[in-house]
């Protein structure tokens, strides 16, 4: 080689030649190895537990009895009702007679055959309902010789919750782009695989753990693709992820047995418990599982392909740096995130939860009662199974980044880069 030829300064030779040689190639194929082996199993127990029979047998009380039925409000006003045992007074006396709300709405079509009048829910006031208002009402029809009903609902919320949904679309795709716009059909595959695969199948009595793992595998590859494109740095977010909600499940199974969780905490499971019929609780028992898997999807996705990123970042800033250089730097990084995201989970569900919270304090309950008692222990659980999952995903990420990253050709990073700005 002759003198001219030669790079002028190592860290040119560095980059000429990269660190490692032929580590990335090696690496980015057992990647790509692992990635196909689970898309292929997710398929495969997808197609397996896919729910092909009739869903769970319905209440006969519920099924097929009652029509939801939108309606405009016309008048709201106070009136005296009979008192029940629901209006206890605070000595213990039931009231002879009570305030109540009657509301007349107008109901479109053939559905009624003039105004109708129901008694609103408690709580609310004539100001919570004035003239125009959409609600939802009720209807029972008429059986064994007794008249149709009408009742109150709620109120309908589809146009606000439209809206909302339509200005974050339009905020995603202003601010991230054609890849915001990958996203949304990524959330939007998301939760068609829950409303035709997931919920159905558990429903059907499949395993819920098994259902969960198929779905959220599934779930994970195609959303990262799509928002993210294909690229070893994906690659690497994504088995990063897997990795993660595999410790997730582990952590959740091994909580749930060891703090003696029960599947039936609420009125809600006890309702549901009921309607999925003698296999009930059984089922309950995997939603529980099901929940923690889900719940930690989200977080993963957020904090793997943050670092797989910031690793790859690294890189094209300083194409001389090594595997434990890309490490230590990262990791910097990462343990920042782990502590912004800690307190997110932990707010989140605190958030989530307040109304009981408050319940409890105004029970003035023990704090050490009140946090081991069955609904709060499974929000723990599911909490510190998530977080624990959420706090090893980031090195073992941060691990394999640096292992690819630091054997690729600068060309390919800076390539990779490029493509994804």
């Amino acid at each position: 080689m002759h003198p001219e030829d030669a790079p002028a300064h190592p860290r040119a030779a560095a980059a000429h030649v990269g660190p490692t040689g032929g580590q990335a190639p090696r690496a980015g194929a057992w990647l790509v190895l692992v990635v196909v082996a689970v898309g292929v199993a997710a398929l495969a127990g997808i197609a397996l537990t896919w729910p092909t029979g009739p869903r769970v047998a319905q209440d006969p009380t519920q099924a097929g009895a009652v029509d939801f039925v939108t309606a405009r409000v016309t008048d709201a006003r106070w009136e005296t009702c009979e008192g029940t045992v629901e209006d206890v007074e605070p000595d213990g006396s039931v009231p002879a007679e009570v305030r109540c709300l009657r509301v007349t709405a107008d109901v479109p079509g053939d559905d009624a055959d003039g105004p109708v009048e129901v008694y609103a829910t408690a709580g609310l006031a004539p100001a919570d309902v004035p003239a125009g208002t959409r609600v939802v009402l009720e209807r029972y029809p008429a059986a064994d010789g007794q008249p149709e009903v009408w009742a109150w609902g709620d109120f309908a919320r589809g146009v606000p919750l439209t809206a909302f949904a339509v200005v974050f679309g339009l905020l995603t795709a202003a601010v991230a782009g054609v890849r915001g716009l990958r996203a949304l059909v990524g959330l939007a595959v998301a939760f068609g695989v829950l409303g035709a695969y997931l919920l159905p199948a558990v429903v059907a009595g499949e395993n819920a753990l098994v259902v969960a793992l198929c779905a959220s595998a599934a779930i994970v590859v195609t959303v990262l693709y799509l928002a993210h494109g294909v690229s070893l740095r994906t690659t690497t977010a994504l088995v990063g992820t897997l990795a993660g909600l595999a410790l997730v499940t582990g952590l959740g199974v091994a909580g749930a047995a060891l703090a003696h969780l029960q599947p039936v905490t609420s009125e809600d499971t006890f309702q549901l418990a009921r309607l999925l019929g003698d296999d009930g609780v059984q089922v309950l028992r995997g939603v529980f599982l099901c929940g923690v898997v889900l719940a930690g999807i989200g977080v993963l996705n957020d904090v793997t392909i943050t670092q797989a990123s910031a690793v790859w970042e690294l890189r094209a800033a300083d194409p001389s740096a090594g595997v434990r250089e890309l490490f230590t730097r990262g990791m910097r990084i990462g343990r920042d995130h782990i502590a912004s995201t800690v307190y997110t989970i932990a707010f989140a569900y605190a958030g989530a939860s307040l109304p009981v919270l408050l319940l409890l304090e105004v029970y003035s309950q023990p704090l050490a009662r009140t946090l081991t008692s069955g609904a709060f222990a499974e929000e723990i659980v599911r909490t510190l199974a998530g977080s624990i999952g959420l706090v090893l995903a980031i090195p073992l990420t941060t691990a394999i980044a640096a292992v690819v990253a630091s054997g690729t050709a600068h060309a390919d990073v800076a390539a990779d880069r490029g493509h994804r700005h």
